[in-house]
This record gives structure tokens, C-alpha cells and sequence, in this order.
């Protein structure tokens, strides 16, 4: 059949194989995320012991808020935020448990529509605030902040 040194060589090859292609794809997906992309933290269940977020980045399409979380195997948004079904209930500074899920000097959004909280540096909470303000013409904003 074969000696015991052989196939172990041979399944470690193997081995050594799958893990560069599985790094391969990941790289290549954190690549094309942060092409044209904001880091933001998400969290969906609102406890309070800050715990459930997860990084990813986000882009916009459009009417929609497309958020990818950075560590999945999903191809497509892991959240999908349509610019008409959601309202800022608060905003609030990230308390120390949970300042280290998020990036750096980032303001939490409590968000009304899909219950879900977003944490986002300033940048980034300029520009998803004017997303959200620049909506069609005729239509009116829901606007808390």
C-alpha cells in the first residue's frame, strides 16, 4: 500500500494546500470589501453587558446600507438597511466593555426600523448621516439625533 512516512507526507501536503487556498479566498474577500468601503461595527441583540457586535464594512447601494461582516463565508450582505424603514432613536458614546469590538472613536447609533445598533467613526457617521438625509425629492426623513 504504501509506507506510513509517505502517506503522512503526502497528507500534510495536502493539508498545507487547503490552508493557503482558504487564505487565499480570504484574503481576496477582505480585498474587495474595503474597496470603496466603511468599517462598522453591528450589533443585533441590544444587551447590556456589551457583548454580540461584530466588525465588518459596509457600503452604500443606493437606497440601501449593505453591511458585509468581515469574518464569514456568506458572498452576499450579511445586512441589508433600507434607507425608508430606518430612524436614529439615539445616539450615545460606546461604553468601555464595548470599545474593543469597535473601531477606534466610534459613536453608537441605536437604530428604529430593523433593531440593530451601528458603531462608526465620526468620518463614517458623516456620511452615513447625509446617506440617510439625502433621500428622493418629495419624500420626507424620519430624523432623530
Amino acid at each position: 500500500m504504501g509506507s506510513p512516512v509517505l502517506l503522512l507526507a503526502v497528507a500534510f501536503g495536502l493539508l498545507l494546500i487547503a490552508a493557503l487556498v482558504i487564505g487565499a479566498l480570504a484574503w481576496r474577500r477582505l480585498r474587495e470589501l474595503r474597496v470603496g468601503g466603511i468599517d462598522v461595527a453591528l450589533r443585533a441583540s441590544k444587551d447590556g453587558g456589551g457583548r454580540g457586535w461584530h466588525l465588518g464594512v459596509a457600503h452604500y447601494r443606493g437606497e440601501e446600507f449593505a453591511w458585509y461582516r468581515v469574518l464569514s463565508l456568506r458572498s452576499g450582505p450579511n445586512w441589508v438597511i433600507n434607507r425608508r424603514n430606518v430612524e436614529i432613536a439615539r445616539r450615545r458614546e460606546p461604553s468601555v466593555a464595548e470599545a474593543y469590538a469597535m473601531p477606534t472613536g466610534s459613536t453608537v447609533l441605536d437604530l428604529t426600523g430593523p433593531e440593530l445598533e451601528l458603531a462608526m467613526s465620526t468620518d463614517a457617521l458623516t456620511g452615513f448621516l447625509s446617506w440617510l438625509e439625502s433621500a428622493p425629492p418629495g419624500r420626507s426623513v424620519p430624523w432623530a439625533s
